[in-house]
């Protein structure tokens, strides 16, 4: 369960002020002396509250800026609260983070250290280590060092690392964006595996079919707020589509309800 309770978070954001354009600035800085730093706040979630129980799978959506990655570093407890507080049962671990990949070594030692990091034992490591290479599909690259790697396979990575635990609190991160048809079928299933596993699965991603086939709630964020938050995640994605300009998907719930079957059986096969 992730309680939410009138959260604030406020980033300080250090500068020099905003006249470094300015005939005065470079004066000042071919006279070598220095000019005294600003400090400007950027209030980034402004008084948000919400229950999440546990077995629920919530899609995360909103503009750029709109506070969706802060949002999940201050349930994963990375970001200090301003105000209000967030409680959690057991840990949340955050997609990137809890199994971060370490570019000068090797797949393999990455995957190790990745699940040491997340409190597997040496035993659970060995026993999981094969799963996480087949899930990723690095395939020999797993012994090259991770300067080797695409953007795509250090993701896909790090999708499997995080995904050999069973978390009470799992926060995905993009992490879909990445990666064939068939590695994005692989991870919905496995984020569904989770959630009967009686955990709680937090989904980041533009990419909205994503949201509507992996979860049962929808959270809409503006400015640091939430616009909206509902079970009924279909409707609540067209009003985002509407209200960012584009058209609403015309589909019906039992339409979608046979593509997450067709999703499951193509996993299956």
């Amino acid at each position: 369960m992730v309680i939410v309770d009138d959260l604030h978070v406020v980033y300080k954001v250090y500068g020099r002020g905003h006249d470094r354009g300015t005939a005065a600035a470079g004066l000042l800085r071919i006279l070598g002396r220095k000019r005294r730093k600003s400090i400007r706040e950027v209030h980034a979630i402004r008084g948000m509250s919400f229950v999440v129980n546990r077995g629920d799978a919530v899609g995360v959506i909103g503009r750029n800026g709109s506070g969706k990655s802060t949002l999940l570093r201050a349930i994963a407890g990375l970001l200090p609260a301003e105000e209000g507080n967030v409680y959690t049962t057991g840990n949340a671990a955050l997609l990137g983070v809890n199994a971060a990949l370490l570019e000068d070594l090797t797949g393999e030692r990455n995957i190790i250290l990745g699940c040491l990091a997340m409190g597997m034992s040496k035993q659970e490591t060995r026993d999981k280590y094969q799963s996480i290479v087949d899930f990723s599909g690095v395939g020999d690259f797993i012994d090259l060092s991770m300067k080797t790697y695409s953007s795509g396979m250090g993701s896909r990575l790090r999708f499997a690392i995080a995904a050999a635990k069973s978390h009470e609190v799992l926060l995905i991160d993009e992490a879909l964006a990445t990666g064939d048809a068939e590695f994005r079928v692989k991870s919905h299933n496995r984020i569904q595996e989770l959630r009967e596993q009686a955990g709680t699965v937090f989904l980041v991603a533009h990419n909205l079919e994503e949201i509507e086939l992996t979860c049962n709630r929808i959270i809409w964020l503006e400015r640091g707020q939430i616009v909206e938050q509902s079970e009924d995640v279909i409707s609540v994605v067209d009003r985002y589509i509407a209200a960012s300009g584009g058209q609403p998907v015309l589909r019906d719930p039992v339409t979608r309800r046979r593509i997450k079957a067709e999703v499951g059986t193509a996993a299956s096969s």
